[in-house]
């Protein structure tokens, strides 16, 4: 990131009625600047953010500049209510809450089928402006589905890692895990390390994670990897199979965006095995052995965000002390420098696992 000049605080007084936002341009301009703080209607609430957390994605849409200019991105958000519509009857100014980004209809044919995150209206919804801003719209189909109270004694931190908690959920509700199994997590960023310990939390026997960065592998182990290969050091797919006795993994979770790892998950899964694919892939097509699917019964399946239903059991995760939070976030960045935050984040050689961002 080059060329972006971070707001100075002294630069005079902001407006009645304004707030500071970090917006999109391109990939080396991102500008924090002012905007009008949003009005709310009668059944919408406004927020104070607290924290928003730094989603890979955030970081993709920004470096490969996938959003219109001017857009606020950030949607891992907690904060604080500081104005509520005359319709809100369950929740109240003060309140401390988290809310995610997207929301399904409930009635469409995916919704139907379970699969909310696959539902036309999904995308098309949005916290106004986005995370990355001092204050929020949530619109009135947020307040109902995907927004909710911190406990007493829950931190905004915590909060702000609801939402990605919630995707990983989502991604483990679509696969077969048992008490005794083997999982192998292919990438020990963020979402990984949060993989790493929910399969510790539903009894994995083996958690193996590969990765090319040395610190995270470390991390990994702390978070309760039994395994972690080096994967520019040692051949995975070899190192796995020797940890598994020529096995298999029963469970193998790309969590990188490396669509070269699929060929190596279904070398490495076991007969009945399955393969999930948590992060994006470009459209560059790979070759994977078809015969295993009918000889073996592998299955690979796609996870794609979360969906309402995931965010009451992060909540209770995160009380129930699953994941430890104060290890994951290594890193705080105020708004006026998310360019940094994106370029530290995305920087291989940095020691960075959980950034977040606050006002």
């Amino acid at each position: 990131m080059k060329d972006v000049k971070p707001y100075n605080r002294n630069e005079g007084k902001r407006q009645d009625g304004q707030m500071k936002v970090a917006s999109f341009y391109n990939k080396n301009n991102i500008k924090y600047e002012d905007r009008q703080i949003p009005s709310i209607e009668k059944d919408e609430v406004l927020i104070k953010m607290e924290y928003c957390g730094l989603c890979g994605t955030d970081i993709h849409k920004v470096l490969d500049e996938k959003v219109a200019p001017q857009t606020v991105l950030g949607h891992e958000v907690a904060g604080t209510i500081v104005k509520i519509g005359a319709n809100i009857k369950d929740y109240q100014v003060g309140d401390r809450v988290f809310v995610a980004h997207h929301v399904p209809c409930f009635t469409c044919h995916y919704c139907k089928r379970g699969s909310y995150s696959l539902c036309p209206q999904f995308t098309q919804t949005n916290l106004d402006p986005g995370g990355f801003a001092e204050y929020i719209r949530v619109p009135a189909l947020h307040v109902k589905h995907t927004m909710g109270h911190l406990p007493e004694g829950m931190s905004y931190e915590e909060g702000a890692l609801v939402e990605p908690i919630a995707c990983c959920l989502h991604g483990f509700e679509l696969i077969d895990t048992h008490p005794g199994d083997t999982v192998v997590i292919m990438g020990a960023g963020q979402i990984g390390l949060l993989q790493v310990q929910l399969a510790k939390s539903l009894l994995a026997a083996n958690i193996i994670v590969s990765d090319i960065n040395p610190y995270r592998l470390e991390k990994s182990l702390e978070f309760g990897a039994d395994v972690a290969i080096n994967s520019l050091q040692e051949d995975v797919v070899t190192s796995i199979m020797e940890q598994t006795n020529g096995k298999g993994a029963d469970i193998v979770i790309i969590s990188a965006g490396i669509q070269q790892l699929l060929p190596q998950a279904m070398e490495c899964v076991s007969r009945g095995g399955t393969v999930l694919v948590f992060a994006p892939f470009s459209n560059t097509d790979v070759a994977i052995p078809a015969a295993r699917f009918f000889l073996d019964e592998i299955k690979v399946v796609g996870s794609y965000s979360s969906n309402p239903y995931n965010y009451e059991r992060a909540i209770n995760m995160l009380r129930n002390n699953v994941f430890n939070v104060e290890k994951m976030i290594t890193h705080r960045f105020p708004l006026s420098e998310l360019d940094l935050a994106i370029a530290t984040a995305h920087n291989p050689s940095e020691q960075v696992l959980k950034v977040l961002i606050k006002p």
